[in-house]
């Protein structure tokens, strides 16, 4: 671990590699697991404001969930996070044949809104813990990610640079651009 400004950095995500590969996984971050992507109590304000432009974008069984549900719910944990459909998918899931997609990045794509998705999906396998002093930037292991791993390993392509957008939009342009000499420094002493 290494302090970077405000955030605690654990070294995984300068030396594990990862490029998302969706022909091989098919989107399964969406639709498995036991909770919804964590928000931020910002985020719930957005995807309460953005809800009626990307519910043209979304499944019906999204929709259901979404209006019993909410925009957003309170987990297990407490904390607040994406509504799910009957325990499984993400209620902002929608499927490209076999393969799942965020129904909210899909209405950014389009220009209907400026929010492209929650930050914890456009981090991952990023996860970010926000402490009172300081947040922890940890790398995230999940089975289903396996390919995306390979993928990496193959392009040589490290989790902070696979992830680089939503890091900088999470922290800054300058802590992003201070995370790339530290791990410019690292790879060179491995």
């Amino acid at each position: 671990m290494f302090q970077l400004g405000k955030t605690i950095v654990s070294e995984e995500i300068l030396e594990k590699e990862f490029v998302c590969n969706l022909t091989a996984c098919h989107g399964a971050c969406c639709v498995d697991g036991d909770a919804g992507a964590p928000l931020s109590e910002e985020e719930t304000k957005i995807l309460e404001e953005i809800y009626p432009k990307v519910k043209p974008f979304l499944r019906k069984e999204g929709i259901e969930a979404i209006e019993n549900q909410g925009t957003w719910i309170k987990g297990e944990d407490g904390e607040f996070e994406t509504p799910l459909i009957e325990g499984k998918d993400c209620a902002y899931v929608i499927f490209d044949g076999k393969t799942a997609l965020c129904g909210i990045e899909q209405a950014y794509n389009q220009g209907i809104v400026s929010w492209k998705k929650p930050v914890s999906c456009h981090l991952y396998p990023i996860r970010v813990k926000d402490f009172s002093d300081f947040a922890a930037v940890n790398y995230h292991r999940w089975d289903i990610c396996s390919p995306a791993c390979s993928l990496g390993k193959e392009l040589e392509v490290p989790v902070y640079k696979f992830v680089k957008e939503a890091l900088v939009r999470k922290f800054g342009e300058e802590w992003y651009h201070e995370l790339e000499k530290v791990g410019e420094e690292y790879l060179k002493g491995k």
